[in-house]
Order: structure tokens, then sequence, then C-alpha cells
């Protein structure tokens, strides 16, 4: 399992051309549905796109990556081939229950499987979510999309690294676009 942990990293570039089926994603979607939920009260939903013209939509909603401002994102053949909206049901029955502990659970078991299957996928959280419900043909007035899944075969090498001195977590590129994630020591974080 610590293996599928170390290569289950954020991707931001895939090779557009190994297609996702949705059977896989909706795999990936009944397995999510499985695990722990706050209260057992299930309160997510989740949409699922793999068709070329909805991702394109998806994809232009999203934002990439906060650390690097002079990247714009990947470029045409880097797109994810997959997309996966979690989404809260706004159900008067499940509206007091907090969500963001079952969207976190969900996504990384989505995460997960991906890498075990030899793709990879990045956690959007920011992204126009009027649009990503469109794109996805989502009922707005019942479902709150909280987060998407961009997913699709690796097209880039993620690095863990160890945290630079002075504690900066900023991942970058280096000049060869190897993707640098700085990680704390086992040691930093054990109390």
């Amino acid at each position: 399992m610590q293996d599928i942990i170390a290569t289950c990293r954020s991707y931001r570039r895939f090779d557009e051309s190994a297609r996702l089926s949705r059977a896989t994603l909706v795999s990936w979607v009944d397995a999510a549905r499985l695990v722990a939920s706050s209260g057992n009260a299930q309160p997510l939903r989740y949409a699922v796109a793999t068709d070329e013209g909805v991702c394109a939509q998806v994809f232009s909603c999203c934002a990439w990556a906060k650390a690097l401002p002079d990247w714009d994102g990947p470029e045409p053949g880097e797109r994810p081939s997959g997309y996966i909206a979690i989404c809260r049901d706004r159900d008067r029955t499940l509206a007091d229950t907090f969500t963001a502990w079952d969207e976190g659970i969900a996504a990384q078991t989505i995460m997960l499987q991906a890498a075990e299957a030899g793709f990879g996928g990045c956690i959007v959280g920011s992204f126009k979510k009027r649009g990503v419900a469109d794109a996805l043909g989502i009922d707005r007035e019942r479902f709150q999309p909280d987060l998407v899944l961009a997913l699709g075969k690796p097209a880039e090498k993620v690095r863990v690294t160890s945290m630079p001195p002075g504690g900066s977590t900023a991942y970058w590129r280096d000049a060869e676009g190897v993707h640098h994630v700085p990680k704390r020591a086992l040691a930093d974080v054990l109390l």
C-alpha cells in the first residue's frame, strides 16, 4: 500500500490519447460510495465525464496550479481524459451534514484506485462551480459540486522531496520539467 500512496501524487499533465472509459470511472465511484461517511449520512453524489467535448468544457472551468503562476495549465494533448465531480446533495434531510470529511475520503479513495490502475489525477478545488455543473448536466438547485477530480494517464514526473531550508511547502518544476513536492520529515510530524 505504501508504494501506491507514494505514486498517488497530484498530476497536472497527462497523455490525453490514453482515454479513460466511463465504466472505469463508474467502478471507482462504486468503491468510493462504500467508504466511511460522517453519521453515515452519505450526502455525496458523483458526475462522471469521459466525452472529449464535455472534458474540454470542464477543463476550461478549472484552475491548475496556484504555486506556478506563470503556467496556465496543461496544453492540448496533456489534458485529463476524464473527470469526476464530487457533489453535495442539498436535500433538506442532508443539509446539516458536514461533508468536507466525506469528500476528502471519497476523493482519496478514487485517487488511490487511479494510481493502482496506472492512472493519476489532481483534486481540483478551484473551479467555476456553475460552469462545471452546466457542463456535466448537474441540477444546481439540488446538487453543489465541491471537488473536481481531473484524471488521466500521467505524462509528467512528480517527485517527493525533502522540505527545503526555511520550510516552504510550495511545489516547483525544475529545468527538466520534473514537478517537485516538498514534504516534512516523519520526525517533524510525530508529536
